[in-house]
């Protein structure tokens, strides 16, 4: 394997040890995050979803040229979505929705209380309740009171506001409200908004003694504001399909909801095609009337006409004369039929002085620009009482739709007025040609010319009257043939499942959850921490040589012994074999090594006491120097006297080395020299030139020399002697010092004011299981029987 892979793999591992290490956490986590997904499942509302698919019909597109509507399949032309778009709003109107709402009863919710939840019940609900009030007190009602079945006969209702015809005393009120009031099932019971009676539903649904049932009932007007802003309506661009989509808690309730808003829709639109149908058939009706009573004075006067005279035969003129005559009548009648219709209709519109009022269609005025603009203005009148429902006469849109009704009736009256004085042109034109051919009959005495007058009008009036009864007939017909205009494709159908929550989906984010919340605490955690931890720590802020690290111990195992198998033992052995190794060139003399450390509490002290020791267990002669005069520590661990030593020497030349050499008393191979008495000037104390003498005097009786020197980071004391030091061990205490902190170690190392330094992290937490020598020794520490393999 590469360098560069072996180091790619150990930063991966170095990556990831801080996650592993806390992986009972993370577990801990990841536990507790599912069980509060599974809670919330189990006690959450579930959402139900119906939807149902409907066409809607355009008449519109029904009167096109089917080439044009061949154009616009293959869009030539863009298709018009009003319609469809109108009708979408028509669908979501609140009128439409509180019809709904009112006869599937939603603003009365039971609800049965169960082991883990309350569950509405709608279908088979376990009461019934009869209200004495009016729908519209009912309506309005917002109150809830809970039931609880004592008996076959009986139930206490707590929670309900009574009628103030019965008064009591707030306590009373406060105990009713906690108690509750017993009742029997058929009772009357008088309440604020009326009497109500409770009974209970027999069969399969019936209610169970000891059940505890909570009655909700909400104003119409809130429900139908909640299932308006729930209710989905989509379409596709060149399509009239609608989807309508509803979730619901319960999931009849949805798929009704959806069924009751089609069929209302369709009610509603069939109820605007009725008003259209009415209005021709009452135009009809009255133009039958006076059309009857007309035809029956023409009758009349013929008749008359017919005994005075004693006509009974006209057939005297000539075939041609006849001919000619009959086919100038029937111009004559179709023109006076025109000529009526258009007073009719003009007489209708005179009349008619509201904007509000529909006008008959296809009376049979042969100019189609009238059946066009009476459509047109019929349409708009329906779209304005539409809007006069939810809205007033001050309405914008109300107001537009008015100033286009009042134009239309005028276009109309126009067009009206116009086809009029066309037909009545041709009609006098028509009436001079049948006085040319009645001249030409000139053998047809006086009475017979009378008579034809008369039967003439007689028979204008009768093909009025056969006219106004096939459109009468006409009008019944497409009463009764109304079709509705949402044509039902796929029936509301409410899915088994719920759609939400989705327990995949929660399931999966409490996962994610789990996972992210520790791994992202620890995250910032290592991100906050900038302690130095381990070796990987301590090469990432120093390029100085690593000599060792020694693993964190007990406070009553301080110092190692000779015969000692611990991690911490072994890791002094392998910091004097490398200590050994680099200073291998000193062989005349004794080789000096300096400790040091930043700050204090680092195990300065503590290192160079058990280095000492692990050296004289080779048997080398060491001597161990505590110059660190401010703080001594070294003595305290070997139990040595601290009341003459080293100050003594440096400040009293008659003072002999000798006498501030002390031997430690287990150990044959370790000499210590005290700090002394601590002085008021140690800086000064230490430039001395006994210092010198001290070193040079132990160099020739000693293999070792160890000196446990003061901080660097907090006095200049070691820096005033460490020129006669060939090696420095600057210790690093772990999960102590900060990375800012060991820079000035660097700064050390670089310029060079430290001889041969080189570094060593104390107190190091190895991870369980690992550690120096485990198992090996004359003495070795037993393994566990569940440990070995």
């Amino acid at each position: 394997m590469s360098t560069k892979n072996m180091n790619q793999k150990i930063d991966f591992k170095e990556l990831i040890s801080p996650y592993l290490h806390k992986w009972k956490f993370i577990v801990f986590c990841v536990i507790v995050a599912l069980a509060c997904a599974f809670v919330y499942l189990r006690y959450t509302d579930y959402q139900y979803q119906a939807s149902a698919k409907i066409k809607i019909k355009d008449e519109k597109s029904n009167n096109k040229l089917p080439e044009i509507s061949t154009l616009q399949n293959y869009g030539l032309f863009k298709t018009d979505n009003t319609n469809v778009l109108d009708e979408i709003e028509a669908i979501k109107s609140r009128i439409i929705i509180e019809e709904v709402i009112k006869d599937l009863k939603f603003n009365i919710q039971y609800f049965v209380e169960g082991r883990i939840k309350a569950r509405e019940e709608y279908k088979n609900p376990p009461l019934n309740i009869t209200f004495s009030a009016t729908d519209s007190i009912i309506h309005k009602i917002d109150t809830t009171f809970n039931i609880r079945i004592q008996s076959a006969n009986k139930f206490i209702l707590k929670g309900i506001n009574f009628s103030e015809k019965i008064s009591f005393s707030k306590q009373e009120e406060k105990e009713l409200d906690d108690s509750g009031t017993e009742y029997a099932f058929g009772e009357s019971i008088t309440t604020s908004f009326g009497d109500i009676i409770i009974t209970p539903r027999i069969g399969e649904s019936s209610t169970k003694i000891g059940a505890n049932i909570k009655i909700k009932i909400s104003p119409i007007n809130g429900i139908v504001s909640n299932y308006k802003k729930r209710l989905l309506i989509e379409h596709q661009e060149m399509s009239s399909i609608l989807k309508l989509t509803i979730n619901d808690n319960v999931a009849i309730k949805a798929r009704l909801f959806i069924d009751k808003l089609i069929e209302k829709y369709n009610e509603d639109v069939q109820r605007d095609k009725q008003l259209v149908v009415d209005a021709t058939s009452d135009f009809i009706n009255n133009r039958l009337e006076v059309v009857t009573s007309e035809l029956g004075n023409v009758d009349s006067n013929a008749e008359a006409l017919q005994k005075n005279n004693k006509l009974t035969d006209l057939a005297t003129q000539s075939t041609l004369s006849l001919q000619n005559e009959k086919e100038n009548e029937a111009k004559l009648i179709n023109t006076a039929n025109q000529i009526q219709l258009i007073d009719y209709m003009n007489q209708h519109i005179t009349q008619d002085n509201t904007e509000t009022e529909l006008l008959p269609s296809n009376i049979g005025i042969s100019d189609n620009s009238v059946g066009q603009l009476t459509k047109q203005y019929n349409e708009l009148v329906l779209e304005k009482n539409r809007l006069l429902k939810n809205s007033s006469e001050k309405n914008p849109t109300v107001v537009n739709l008015t100033n286009q009704i009042n134009q239309l009736k005028t276009n109309l009256a126009q067009s009206l007025n116009s086809i009029k004085a066309t037909n009545e042109i041709t009609y006098n034109t028509l009436v001079a040609e049948s006085n040319r051919i009645s001249s030409q009959i000139y053998s047809a005495p006086r009475k017979q010319r009378q008579f034809r007058d008369i039967k003439r009008q007689q028979d204008i009036k009768e093909s009025l009257y056969l006219y106004l009864l096939e459109k009468r007939e006409e009008a019944a017909i497409t009463h009764g043939v109304s079709s509705p205009n949402a044509k039902i494709i796929d029936h509301a159908y409410a899915s088994a499942l719920p759609v939400a929550p989705k327990k995949p989906i929660i399931i999966l984010a409490a996962l994610i959850l789990g996972f992210s919340f520790p791994i992202g605490f620890i995250y910032l955690l290592n991100l906050l921490d900038d302690k130095v931890h381990n070796i990987n720590d301590v090469k990432s802020v120093v390029t100085i040589p690593f000599i060792g690290d020694i693993p964190k111990s007990g406070k009553n195992k301080q110092l190692i012994s000779k015969v000692d198998y611990s991690p911490k033992a072994e890791a002094f052995r392998m910091v004097r074999t490398n200590l050994e190794f680099m200073l291998q060139n000193i062989e005349d003399r004794a080789k000096i090594i300096f400790v040091t450390s930043t700050t204090s509490k680092e195990g300065k002290s503590h290192t160079a006491i058990n280095l000492a020791s692990s050296i004289s267990f080779s048997e080398k002669k060491v001597l161990l120097i505590e110059t660190d005069i401010r703080v001594p520590k070294a003595t305290s661990y070997l139990g040595v006297k601290n009341n003459f030593g080293l100050t003594n020497y440096i400040g009293n030349t008659k003072t002999q080395i000798k006498e501030v050499i002390f031997n430690f008393k287990d150990n044959m191979f370790l000499d210590v020299i005290p700090s002394g008495t601590i002085p008021p000037n140690p800086a000064e104390l230490l430039m001395s030139n006994r210092v010198k003498e001290l070193l040079d005097y132990a160099s020739d009786k000693y293999d070792y020399i160890i000196v446990d020197t003061a901080a660097v980071g907090l006095v200049t004391d070691t820096l005033l002697i460490s020129k006669f030091a060939d090696l420095f061990i600057y210790v690093a205490k772990a999960n102590y010092i900060t990375k800012k902190q060991l820079e000035l170690a660097e700064r050390m190392y670089t310029e060079k004011r430290l001889p041969n330094m080189t570094i060593l992290l104390n107190s190091v937490n190895h991870k369980k299981g690992t550690g120096y020598g485990y198992g090996y020794g004359t003495n070795p520490h037993k393994k566990k029987w569940w440990k070995f393999s």
